[in-house]
């Protein structure tokens, strides 16, 4: 990923988390400094182990809630990525004041901290939930519905204060609608696990995996690296792209029949078994969107985003990993 940023510190809130790990990761490599604020509520310690013994690593096990936690880990760094959150819209539907303490909250604790810590950039991770009801396809940053779950309306209330603090008080904010993120380090346990890890999980052993509906939603599938290279355009971006919200995603569209397709087709590679593997359809889950595709071009434009994996590209990379990783 030829982006030039090194040199400098950069706080990753949700570090220890499947995309923040990989952005302290990457940023690491890039010979910054990294600190990683956590809790480990979601977050794995297995995920930044390897990268504790980088002297340019720090970790901090704390809490966005606490506004202590915050301003600590925002002293002293030039920029901010911003990925801890109380994801998964069921857990919203069960639990809506947790998911709210936390993503709101919280937010709004990190951005005082950024304000506060004079930090030059605020990099957030919004959420195609935003969407919500609104049929249109693809989705534009600025055509949007009414939220269908209290996660959504947590990471459209993030927006709105994200462009708050950006007209009163100048903070440089840029919030990426992440849509359906998938790859290496996303964990396949508990029950608000990620639909393709989950659903490998299930075909390597031998387990029907349940569809949401009968298979035609459809949805813009990302691969890590897609985001990982949207964040850091981001921290480099001219002034002017600044205060604004992009769509992160490939851009393309594919049906649930058609993931487990391809999930077949790659794991039978493994496991000639799991071709036979039949694919169980139940009732449409509450908060759902039906289909989701991205129009990137504002993020082409502006950031220079230029995904570089389709989701089959994308499961080709990940798939050892799911294979060495979920299997243990």
């Amino acid at each position: 990923m030829d982006i030039k940023l090194s040199g400098k510190k950069i706080l990753v809130t949700g570090g220890a988390g499947f995309i923040g790990s990989n952005l302290c990761e990457v940023l690491l490599e890039k010979k910054n400094t990294v600190v990683c604020l956590d809790n480990f509520s979601t977050g794995k310690r297995e995920n930044i182990e390897p990268l504790k013994e980088n002297p340019n690593f720090t970790l901090i096990n704390g809490d966005i809630r606490c506004l202590e936690d915050c301003m600590l880990a925002a002293s002293g760094v030039d920029y901010i990525l911003h990925q801890a959150a109380l994801g998964s819209v069921p857990r919203s539907i069960k639990d809506p004041i947790t998911t709210n303490d936390v993503n709101v909250t919280g937010f709004l604790n990190m951005l005082v901290a950024a304000r506060d810590n004079n930090v030059k950039r605020f990099v957030f991770a919004a959420s195609s939930s935003t969407y919500g009801d609104s049929e249109s396809l693809p989705k534009v940053e600025d055509v949007i519905g009414k939220p269908l779950s209290p996660y959504a309306v947590t990471k459209y209330v993030n927006e709105l204060y994200a462009d708050v603090f950006g007209k009163t008080y100048g903070l440089e904010t840029i919030g990426l609608r992440y849509f359906n993120v998938f790859g290496r380090k996303q964990d396949a346990n508990g029950a608000y696990a990620a639909v393709i890890p989950k659903f490998v999980n299930q075909f390597m052993n031998l387990e029907s995996p349940i569809v949401n509906g009968d298979g035609t939603f459809s949805r813009d599938f990302t691969y890590i690296d897609n985001v990982i290279q949207a964040n850091l355009l981001s921290l480099v971006a001219d002034k002017e792209a600044a205060n604004e919200i992009y769509n992160v995603a490939f851009g393309d569209r594919n049906t649930l029949i058609d993931l487990c397709d391809s999930l077949k087709g790659f794991l039978s590679n493994y496991n000639p078994k799991i071709k036979d593997v039949e694919v169980v359809f139940g009732p449409n889950r509450i908060g759902d969107i039906p289909h989701s595709h991205a129009d990137i071009s504002k993020a082409k434009k502006l950031l220079n985003y230029n995904p570089k994996f389709s989701l089959k590209e994308g499961l080709k990379e990940s798939i050892d990993w799911y294979w060495e990783n979920l299997n243990k």
